[in-house]
């Protein structure tokens, strides 16, 4: 698939310009209990440290940095960006750079409560500057740095139900929203909703509960099937004609289409051949994209298929430096969250899916060259900076260009979910 065929034009996508060395930044998802995006934390590396484990002052620094760089509003969607902060940053004028309207602070875990940190928090908050207490746990002398949050993260795996039980005890009647953080399976989320969380963070939603027995349906298949047609280069207009035509609500969407101020037509068509032909090959191909990936990730959270759309459009971007095929490499990302969206097990889906036994292995999970990219980005939606150093060498990548794939395909996914 040529790589402009059907992607929406997005100008400037490659315009967040790295600077010395390689630059690492990457979003996760903060969702309430509807699983609507609340905010997103921003997770930045220069690719000389991993996450916080070396100098935790100097990549924070390096994270402020790159939010001034990058742009919050685009790294975040326009939604509050989560930033964290040491109690070093926090004293010293460094966040101050960050647009206080749009920025939450965390306050590391482990920080002292001393009266200059308190005073900090006090003196930024007073400056519109809402503030979150990460991986938060009680002990003395904390009430003071409570006053000023607006957020209290609490780590599901460094805490049992028990401690949670006591810890939100004492936070009874405090003005602060609860945030479950590295909530990772569903039962985590039933927790957290059960224990009075108000938001969540981390990848349940990529591994809900999973029908076991249940089959594939054939309306999912065909639409499956119409996806790898349109990724091929010269589409074929009958077989396509005839996949769209099983499926009702694509020819809604293709005869209302015609009318549309897309296609500005106002014309009679008696067929959906003619339909196809009239709006042309490349309107249809982003439609139709955007049509059925939604159609499969329905009743699933929204965020899955913005995930998706980056994978897919990562994967295709990524694979001319790979030497993987970017047609291929576009399905494997798009799909690689089936699973999620069906919540039917990929072992059972794969072998029903209408492609090559390699792509089809690689989805479930196999170590196969052809997953090397999307297991990349995997790596790289948790922050996993060594692991994705280790992925790239291994496959004499070059980072930079990894990065740039990615911005790129968080641009190109916005700018195609903006067009359904």
């Amino acid at each position: 698939m040529a790589t402009d065929v059907h992607s929406p034009s997005v100008q400037g996508a490659s315009g967040l310009e790295i600077g010395d060395g390689v630059r690492y930044v990457t979003r996760q998802p903060i969702l309430d209990m509807r699983n609507k995006v609340h905010a997103y934390e921003l997770l930045f590396s220069n690719g000389l440290e991993t996450s916080f484990h070396e100098d935790r002052e100097k990549a924070v620094q390096t994270m402020i940095d790159n939010t001034v760089i990058f742009g919050l509003g685009k790294l975040a969607r326009g939604l509050p960006a989560f930033v964290k902060c040491t109690a070093e940053t926090l004293t010293g004028s460094l966040v101050e750079m960050l647009p206080s309207g749009m920025t939450v602070l965390e306050v590391s875990r482990g920080a002292e409560p001393t009266a200059d940190l308190i005073a900090a928090c006090r003196k930024l908050k007073a400056a519109g500057y809402r503030l979150a207490l990460d991986d938060f746990t009680w002990k003395p002398g904390v009430e003071p740095l409570l006053e000023t949050a607006a957020y209290v993260k609490v780590d599901f795996t460094r805490t049992n139900g028990e401690e949670r039980r006591r810890l939100l005890a004492k936070l009874a009647g405090a003005p602060v929203a609860l945030l479950a953080n590295r909530v990772e399976t569903q039962d985590h989320f039933g927790q957290a909703r059960d224990e009075g969380f108000g938001l969540v963070q981390g990848f349940y939603f990529c591994r809900p509960t999973l029908l076991e027995g249940r089959k594939v349906p054939a309306n999912r298949l065909s639409q499956i099937e119409i996806l790898r047609v349109l990724e091929e280069e010269s589409i074929n207009l009958h077989r396509l004609t005839q996949l769209v035509k099983r499926d009702a609500s694509l020819t809604y969407r293709l005869l209302r289409l015609i009318n549309s101020p897309v296609c500005a037509m106002q014309q009679e068509v008696h067929s959906v051949q003619a339909a196809l032909l009239a709006v042309g090959e490349d309107t249809f191909r982003r439609m139709a994209t955007v049509a059925i990936a939604s159609d499969l990730n329905s009743g699933q959270p929204p965020e899955l298929l913005r995930m998706a759309f980056v994978r897919g459009r990562f994967c295709e971007l990524a694979s001319r430096f790979a030497g993987l095929d970017c047609t291929e490499q576009y399905l494997l990302g798009l799909l690689s969250l089936l699973s999620a969206m069906l919540r039917l097990p990929m072992r059972d889906l794969a072998p029903t899916l209408p492609l090559r036994e390699e792509i089809r292995r690689a989805l479930e999970g196999e170590a196969l060259p052809e997953r090397s990219m999307l297991e990349w980005l995997e790596r790289y939606e948790h922050g996993d900076w060594r692991a994705c150093d280790e992925i790239a060498n291994a496959r004499r990548l070059e980072l930079d260009d990894l990065v740039r794939c990615y911005q790129e395909a968080v641009a190109w996914a916005e700018a195609a979910l903006y067009f359904a």
